[in-house]
């Protein structure tokens, strides 16, 4: 593939990108500046500028405290229906706006091991991958010894993930919890969902997915593949902003069984009740501890509502049309300066992103970042590139690419 051949062609699959309307709705998207990174911070939607001064001057400047018998205290619900009709495949009633995404993990994973544990005193393993995003695995390590279980340890390949003969080799009678990542944060692998819960519910488990890498980019379908748990931030391909909290998703089944481990006011039966004992609220309700971080949850109602129009399975093509493109432009122009593309090769079973593997990637980070293209890095030799779907182009790509091989090409001098 000559230069002018990969020009060409990033610019006819933009002309003919069903979605490159998206892309104006974004601040920045407009300027030279290349990102690569909207799987860890997306872009802020045009819309919400209005929205977050409006909120300030209407909402909390001027109905101020009666803004919570109004709205806000609904809000929570509000959005956790809307990410689960238009992100995540969840009927209303099964997903709910709360506390980061740690909290939200501790809160469902300790709930889910005391909930087995009890039905079955043999019961005491959570099983999880050793290439599982770090607060995974370390809230996994910690609630197993503050509940006296322990952890099933699965080793994977890290340009990979988690397999269903892998799991199948894990579980078993003593499996209380499976937690796995839909898109593995380092590889972008794109777990066979559907399968893997199916192997967890043959063992007598319960199942919590992080949906961290793909709520919003890659369609999700937690009823219909039986999902037990889910947790997702919404700071990513839901751009939230800096922060923003993250969701929480229970299948109605287990809702009244779950005892979260936070007992907060807003969790209880009746709110304002102040009563001297805890007695949970019903439905989702119950896995709220504190007060809701309003503020943090306005932004990605906007790109809910752009999800909504798109379509998440439009947004899926788009997203493996991106990885792609950008898998052939490694192959072409990075391959010979050593680059490999550390991500799955089959779109099947890859996310939203790639990761490109050199021993240099540190330092061309680095250099990008000062010239304005911005990816991420991560162990062992990996420059992430992160493409979201409604606000990336394939121009934009293509420029990053090249940064990246011209970057790599300097340092190797």
């Amino acid at each position: 593939m000559t230069t002018t051949d990969t020009d060409a062609e990033a610019k006819a699959l933009d002309a003919a990108d069903p979605l490159r309307g998206f892309r104006d709705r974004f601040v920045g998207a407009e300027s030279s500046l290349v990102y690569f990174d909207g799987n860890s911070l997306g872009r802020p939607p045009r819309a919400s500028v209005d929205r977050l001064a409006a909120f300030v001057t209407d909402a909390w400047g001027g109905r101020l405290i009666r803004g919570w018998d109004e709205s806000w205290m609904d809000l929570p619900f509000a959005i956790g229906d809307e990410i689960g009709r238009t992100a995540i495949g969840a009927a209303s009633g099964q997903t709910v706006i709360g506390d980061s995404t740690t909290v939200l993990l501790y809160k469902l994973i300790r709930a889910a091991f005391d909930a087995q544990h009890a039905a079955d005193p043999e019961r005491v393993e959570i099983v999880v991958d050793r290439d599982n995003f770090p607060t995974d695995r370390y809230l996994v390590d910690g609630i197993a010894r503050e509940r006296g279980g322990s952890v099933r340890w699965i080793d994977v390949d890290l340009t990979a993930g988690v397999t269903a003969e892998a799991l199948e080799a894990a579980v078993g009678p003593r499996t209380a919890v499976v937690v796995l990542s839909h898109v593995a944060y380092r590889s972008g692998f794109l777990a066979d969902a559907p399968a893997l819960t199916r192997i967890a519910h043959d063992a007598g488990a319960l199942i919590l997915w992080d949906l961290c890498h793909s709520a919003g980019s890659v369609p999700v379908e937690a009823d219909a593949w039986e999902f037990d748990l889910a947790v997702g931030c919404t700071y990513k391909y839901l751009n939230g902003g800096p922060g923003s909290p993250a969701f929480a998703y229970v299948a109605t089944r287990h809702q009244r069984a779950l005892a979260q481990p936070i007992q907060g006011w807003m969790g209880s039966a009746d709110v304002f009740a102040m009563g001297p004992d805890y007695r949970p609220a019903d439905g989702m309700r119950r896995f709220l501890s504190g007060t809701p971080p309003i503020v943090g949850m306005l932004a990605m109602q906007d790109t809910l509502a752009m999800i909504a129009d798109a379509g998440i399975d439009a947004i899926r093509v788009k997203s493996i049309a991106l990885t792609e493109f950008a898998v052939r432009v490694a192959d072409a122009e990075l391959t010979p300066l050593g680059v490999s593309v550390a991500s799955p090769r089959d779109s099947a079973w890859r996310g939203g992103h790639v990761t490109l593997s050199h021993p240099a990637m540190r330092e061309v980070t680095a250099r990008l970042w000062s010239g304005d293209v911005i990816p991420d890095y991560r162990d062992p030799g990996g420059l992430r590139i992160g493409l979201s779907p409604l606000s990336t182009s394939f121009g934009e790509t293509l420029a990053g690419l090249r940064s990246v091989r011209d970057a790599v090409a300097a340092l190797a001098r």
